[in-house]
């Protein structure tokens, strides 16, 4: 299916209606009567063979008699006829469709997956793009469209909103009228057969009325194009999701198909977005995320004239996980000057109830000349002879001299009457009917920065020494699956776990109380006997673990202990036999747990929390994505409580972090390679201050005959694209992905790339370049963007970075962009050619059908190889640049071939 630009159905200049009708309880009569009943200037044709005309407007007899080719359909007809014209609308060049089927959702599943593969197979030869089937519609304000079955009409704003639920798109309208709150664009996204989230997404992204985008989930689909539409929208503007559920699947747990609401709640975290429970929470955090300034700490100070109130915010900002803001001696001095001795109540600055305008703005001003301050929450309660009005106005004064985040809740002031709200809103000031909602927006705040921090975070360097061996571990799991088993013993996991260099107490599967005396004198004494059951799955529950046991005559009487244990509890249970292995080191230990599952929808993710028998009581645990670096096992041990004990207190040791957070990367990267592996449990692992040995070690496999090998929602790093060149000069190089460890060495190999380098490939000057920019140049997307570095030991045999090429590819892979540049001191060594020749053979490799790029006038060099490589170069006098483009792919089905650009010379 092509993804061809979606302005035909978010700015059309005109639309047919299929199938409208003049009888009022008929969709096609509401959509009718909404598209001429808004402001939308183009052309509304409806196409009806039965009716001359529909509400005073001319009436077609088919597609083919239009007199002009809309840009936007909206079918309203039933669902059989919907394949058949989409099929007419693509032949007369329509480019998008809103299918709104009557008796749609009363389809039985079977007939309702074979309708949408019909529509498919209809729309595709033309690339036609299909909104539905079902749910209302599309609404797009500034223009005046709505080819919607919502009854209330929107205001022009800067949100887009889109929904997976069509009472929830009806509902939002109501709820935001009321509030008057506007949008760029309304979206129902119905049943999906076409465009799903990922596609809107990285429309809403690049869409310059749209400021910030909220979305209603309930399910994803294709989870890698979730993911990356969400990373790449997250980066330049808030997105803010509500997904139902949250509580209820952990009573009660949802189809196994739909995937675990945690794995959501850290798919949504990784992407960058925030996440919120409720519509109000939704739009307020959208106000505030729309009109604050970036946040410089994680404290708010809280300024009112009501010291109660005041204190009742302060508790619900410590109830959130914010923290209230320490004043430091000078704001202490000017609020004590100000406001008198008693200005501090329990870390809210009380100004009295009748504090005048002037006392709110010189409050204001010594609380935002304060560093430790990150941000302001000014809370007025009304009182008899105080202006609202005029101390909004005295507000707007400072913050017209300020770039700090504050916050307003004017209490019991009617929004109708407009005045201190509306001129704190024209100040670029988030307000709030209540001090909870502003306290809970600024919470949100906070999550939302740590979110894009953690997107932006440069992750530290796995040891060199991790060097993982996939090919010998998946043979181990082949050879179980083989034998028909879909569990490894303990051994076979500790087996495939050391080839990924997971430290393990050795052990060894027995049959019988004798090789388990054999087994033990051969490990070495003190050991653990544990039975081996497919019908037991925890053998501690039953009493099957027997540890700290020494010599044979006790090793025999262990094993028959557990097993006569064990049948008590489960009579029928067929007892393989028994795992002896060594007794880890406990002095000093932490328990904890590793676990890694794969999930319908996100795939593999990975667990870490308490480990032991406390796990079950506590319940303290934390989940993330694979792929992991240190960075993010970092994260993930640290959103667990077990972590404040890890960490060492009251004489007892902590454990070694680093150790444990290159477990979890051994761990992730394990079950993201061997996509037989279903589930891995290691518990307990002792972690220590010397390093992390798992005790407890069992990997279940999946059942399938083939499993997925795209299962990862966000793509790893992609290893097998290494490869080694060699210069001119002689100089072994090799060619790989940029990582986002790689950062550093990028800030050094900028010092050595001339100003003449550094205008050529940026064109303009470019002084230094922060961490935010650099990350976004290192940390990447594989899966719609690449850049090769050419890397090589230097002279203190650390690697350096000697060049870089990049291509971003459009998300329909229709073309990709590219830029190079190597270093200056190294040219006329080949290295550009190389890289050049990297970037081509991996776009054509993917299918992208046309790779460009352009290049300052005066930057003869990149003309002159472009043209040795087979660009065409146009130059453009008028823009002082040089179009480049190489066709690498004939174009699908419905696509137009690239048009070469116009010779501006």
């Amino acid at each position: 299916m092509s993804a061809r630009s979606l302005d035909a159905l978010f700015r059309p200049n005109s639309v047919a209606v299929i199938g409208a009708s003049a009888d009022p309880g008929h969709v096609g009569a509401v959509i009718m009567k909404n598209l001429l009943g808004g402001k939308f200037l183009g052309p509304v044709m409806p196409v009806n063979p039965a009716h001359d005309a529909i509400a005073g407007v001319l009436c077609y007899k088919s597609v083919d008699t239009l007199p002009l080719t809309p840009d936007l359909a909206v079918i309203t007809t039933d669902p059989d006829s919907v394949p058949e014209y989409l099929r007419e609308l693509g032949r007369r060049g329509v480019g998008a469709a809103v299918v709104l089927p009557p008796g749609w959702a009363k389809l039985p599943r079977e007939a309702k997956r074979a309708l949408s593969a019909r529509m498919l197979e209809a729309a595709a030869p033309s690339g036609l793009r299909i909104l539905g089937p079902s749910g209302l519609g599309l609404v797009v304000p500034g223009l005046g469209l709505n080819c919607s079955l919502a009854t209330s009409e929107a205001i022009p704003g800067r949100i887009a909103f889109i929904s997976q639920s069509a009472s929830l798109f009806s509902a939002v309208l109501d709820w935001a009228g009321t509030k008057g709150i506007g949008f760029s664009h309304i979206l129902s996204l119905g049943d999906r057969v076409d465009l799903k989230y990922a596609d809107i997404l990285d429309y809403m992204a690049q869409d310059p009325h749209t400021r910030s985008i909220l979305l209603y989930i309930e399910s994803v689909t294709d989870a890698r194009s979730f993911m990356s539409a969400s990373r790449a929208a997250a980066r330049n503007k808030p997105v803010l999701v509500i997904k139902p559920g949250r509580k209820l699947w952990s009573i009660y747990p949802p189809e196994p198909s739909e995937g675990r609401d945690e794995v959501y709640d850290e798919a949504f975290r990784r992407a960058g977005m925030l996440r919120v429970g409720e519509i109000d929470a939704l739009f307020d955090a959208a106000q505030t995320l729309a009109r604050s300034r970036p946040l410089r700490g994680d404290t708010l100070a809280i300024l009112t004239n009501g010291g109660s109130i005041g204190i009742m915010a302060a508790d619900a900002l410590l109830e959130g996980g914010g923290g209230l803001a320490n004043f430091d001696a000078e704001a202490s001095e000017s609020l004590s000057a100000l406001l008198g001795p008693n200005w501090l109540r329990h870390g809210v600055v009380d100004m009295s109830f009748d504090a005048a305008p002037a006392d709110y703005a010189d409050a204001l001003r010594a609380l935002l000349r304060s560093p430790h301050i990150s941000a302001v929450l000014v809370i007025h309660v009304p009182f008899p002879g105080i202006s609202a009005d005029a101390a909004a106005s005295a507000m707007a004064e400072v913050l017209a001299k300020t770039n700090r985040t504050v916050l307003a809740c004017w209490m019991g002031y009617d929004p109708a009457s407009g005045g201190a709200l509306k001129t704190l809103n024209d100040a670029g000031v988030p307000t709030y009917e209540t001090p909870d909602q502003a306290v809970s927006a600024f919470v949100h705040l906070l999550r939302y920065r740590r979110n894009q921090e953690l997107l932006m975070e440069m992750p530290a360097s796995l040891p060199s020494e991790f060097a993982p061996d996939p090919d010998s571990a998946r043979a181990v799991v082949e050879r179980a699956f083989a034998e028909g088993r879909l569990t490894l013993t303990d051994p076979e996991a500790k087996e495939v776990l050391g080839y990924y260099g997971v430290t393990a107490v050795a052990s060894q599967f027995t049959e019988d109380a004798d090789d388990a005396v054999a087994a033990a004198e051969a490990l070495g004494y003190p050991v653990a006997v544990k039975i081996v059951s497919p019908d037991i799955p925890q053998p501690f529950d039953v009493g099957g673990i027997a540890l700290d046991i020494s010599g044979g005559e006790a090793v025999r009487e262990a094993a028959e202990a557990v097993r006569s244990r064990a049948l008590a509890h489960v009579p029928e249970a067929h007892i393989e036999g028994y795992v002896i292995q060594e007794m880890g080191k406990r002095t000093g230990a932490h328990e904890v747990t590793i676990q890694a599952r794969v999930d319908p929808v996100f795939g593999p993710y990975v667990i870490f929390g308490q480990g032991g028998i406390a796990a079950r009581v506590t319940r303290d645990k934390a989940v993330a994505l694979t792929p992991l670096n240190m960075s993010l096992a970092r994260d993930l041990i640290f959103r667990t409580r077990v972590a404040a004990t890890l960490k060492g207190a009251a004489g007892q040791p902590g454990a070694n972090i680093e150790g444990l957070c290159l477990t979890l990367n051994q761990i992730s990267q394990c079950v993201a390679d061997l996509e037989r592996i279903a589930a891995i449990d290691l518990n307990p692992i002792l972690a220590t201050p010397e390093g992390v040995q798992v005790i407890g070690a069992a990997i279940r496999l999946t059942p399938e005959a083939q499993p997925n090998p795209h299962r990862l929602a966000i793509r790893p790093y992609p290893r097998e694209l290494e490869e080694c060149v060699t210069l001119k000069s002689g100089r072994h190089v090799m060619l790989r992905p940029i990582r986002p460890e790689d950062e550093p060495a990028h800030f050094a190999f900028f010092k050595h790339l001339s100003p003449e380098d550094l205008r050529f490939r940026f064109f303009g000057v470019v002084r230094e370049l922060t961490h935010t920019e650099m990350a976004r140049l290192t940390q990447i997307d594989y899966e719609r963007e690449m850049a090769f570095i050419a890397t090589a030991p230097g002279d203190d045999d650390a690697p350096e970075t000697l060049g870089v090429v990049r291509a971003s590819t459009r998300p329909d892979n229709s073309s990709a962009e590219f830029a190079v540049i190597v270093r200056s001191d190294l040219k006329g060594q080949g290295l550009g050619r190389l890289l050049m020749e990297k970037i081509i053979r991996y776009c054509k490799e993917r299918g992208t059908r046309e790779l460009t790029g352009q290049a300052l006038m005066e930057n003869g060099g990149m003309q002159g190889l472009a043209d040795k490589l087979g660009f065409s170069v146009v130059r453009n006098y008028d823009e002082e640049v040089a179009e480049m483009r190489l066709p690498l792919n004939d174009p699908g089905p419905g696509e137009a071939a690239p048009k070469p650009p116009a010779n501006a010379g």
